[in-house]
């Protein structure tokens, strides 16, 4: 699956147009205005012209649409690889490093030296697959916690590997016959694990678990619910306090998610610190963000904005033809009047405090849910874990031909007007409270000695956090091993990139109903 990481929110646009695809030619008209009076030309093939829609469709609704180059400046026809999805993948990516932040002076959307976009993509529809709960994998992922210790960091329940009987932690000794799996920096031995894990059918491994024992195991992809509520208990913090502690790895469609989520909640009935679980979970559903968050505001607070979205002036203007007339979208759909959001509580949950375990792999609905929760003067909000990914902004999805393009459309901001958290959220800096703290990928979820979770109920417990953290056996088993925070967020992104991560809505109608 190619790179899906890092979106904060993404809308689909799959039922606007009641489902239908690009007529041949992409779905461009060739009087489409370019900006320097130029057009792609009349002849071509088919995919000369869907070339031209991944760079017409930006165009108009981009974010940072006025930083792009001018058609003929561009060339999106000379994107040509064997690989059709390849080539456009590559136009993408090229498209991604022209707007600037000038609060960096680099592009918004870099990734890393080699030009990768960090938020845009286009697919050929895995995202709508697992946005809707179908797994197709082996329903586990993997993190090297030091070069020498690579490890399973979830799984998923009812998935091949759950079948199995893996678990998070156990340490990987063996892939496919080979034995040395040291993480390289993105080199040959990276390039094997994650085509063994991310893009292979069948995969065997020797793994050793927690008592030191070892066990041998073979796996085939398989079809699959993804149930995002990986684990839920209540966890005992000490000094005569409880606290509700669920992991949350995925925000797949309400219709998925939704049941689940309201499961372990009301399996903490009369809690009032709770601890959300989510360092790996890169993102969803906007519906699915929203019902989380309404679940989880004082009701105090119900009716009062819980964020806005800002467009760029072609969108909030109706100066947007070309995408207009692909969805029969409605004058003034992106006016100011229909871009916030208010809490609608749901339930009768009375959290005070809330704890979210983070990290780099933490993005987009996840920083959307926490950003907009953030804002409310009556509930103790706390990150522990490491700098989270950063993505203030969101797409919907544009259906070209079998393709599906996304690209940032919109920036959010809380009720504080607190976003553009472009790098990301930090514990302990600003408005973000809490504590930097390094994972633990040698224990299970909800184990209450695992470092994140810890200091999660020490301060439940003291009303403060451990002095030190907890010392990771296997980190501290070679200096030599040990990887700067630099070093271990990009071998997250190398890890995550065939894994799902956004905000996403399936038809502007579900958003403007929300209004």
């Amino acid at each position: 699956m190619r790179k899906i990481f890092y979106f904060l929110a993404v809308f689909s646009l799959f039922s606007l147009a009641a489902c239908k695809k690009d007529k041949p030619g992409g779905g461009t008209n060739n009087n489409n205005n370019t900006d320097d009076g130029s057009a792609p030309p009349a002849t071509g093939t088919l995919l000369d012209k869907i070339r031209d829609s991944v760079y017409l469709y930006p165009k108009e609704t981009y974010l940072w649409y006025n930083q792009l180059p001018t058609y003929k400046d561009f060339q999106p026809r000379n994107y040509v690889s064997a690989d059709t999805i390849t080539g456009l993948s590559t136009e993408v990516d090229k498209l991604s490093q022209y707007a600037i932040n000038p609060a960096t002076n680099r592009a918004y959307e870099y990734y890393d030296a080699s030009g990768t976009a960090k938020y845009s993509f286009i697919d050929n529809g895995e995202v709508s697959s697992e946005l809707g709960g179908n797994g197709g994998d082996f329903g586990f992922s993997v993190f090297y916690p030091s070069r020498s210790d690579l490890r399973i960091k979830y799984v998923y329940p009812g998935s091949p590997a759950d079948v199995m009987g893996v678990k998070r932690g156990y340490q990987i000794t063996k892939i496919n016959g080979r034995t040395n799996l040291a993480y390289d920096d993105g080199g040959s031995t990276t390039q094997f694990v994650i085509k063994a894990y991310a893009y292979s059918k069948t995969i065997s491994m020797t793994l050793t678990k927690y008592d030191g024992t070892s066990m041998d195991v073979t796996l085939n992809t398989a079809n699959y619910t993804i149930n995002p509520v990986i684990t839920y208990k209540t966890l005992d913090a000490g000094q005569g306090k409880k606290a509700g502690y669920m992991v949350f790895n995925s925000f797949t469609d309400k219709s998925n998610a939704g049941p689940k989520i309201l499961e372990a909640l009301n399996s903490f009935s009369g809690l009032s610190d709770l601890i959300i679980d989510l360092r790996y979970n890169g993102g969803g559903s906007v519906e699915t963000a929203e019902y989380f968050d309404n679940l989880l505001v004082p009701s105090a607070k119900n009716g009062t904005r819980m964020y806005t979205a800002y467009f760029n002036d072609k969108l909030t203007n109706d100066n947007y033809t070309l995408f207009k007339k692909r969805y029969n979208i409605p004058d003034g759909f992106f006016s100011v009047n229909n871009q916030t959001v208010n809490f609608q509580k749901e339930g009768s949950f009375n959290f005070s405090r809330i704890i979210f375990l983070v990290g780099s792999g933490t993005a987009s609905a996840s920083e959307l849910t926490i950003n907009n929760l953030l804002a409310l003067s009556n509930l103790d909000v706390e990150l522990i874990g490491d700098q989270t990914y950063g993505k203030p902004v969101g797409f919907y999805g544009i259906d070209i031909n079998k393709y599906q393009l996304y690209m940032p459309m919109f920036a959010t901001r809380n009720a504080s007007n607190n976003g553009d958290y472009y790098d990301g959220m930090t514990p302990g800096t600003g408005v973000y409270k809490g504590k930097i703290a390094d994972d633990d990928l040698t224990k299970d979820f909800g184990d209450p000695t695992e470092n994140l979770v810890s200091q999660a109920l020490y301060y439940i417990a003291n009303g403060k956090y451990k002095t030190t953290s907890t010392q990771i056996q296997s980190l501290a088993s070679s200096s030599t091993s040990l990887m700067t925070t630099e070093q271990k967020r990009t071998m997250a992104q190398k890890f995550d990139q065939s894994k799902i991560k956004g905000l996403m809505l399936k038809t502007p109608a579900e958003f403007k109903k929300r209004k």
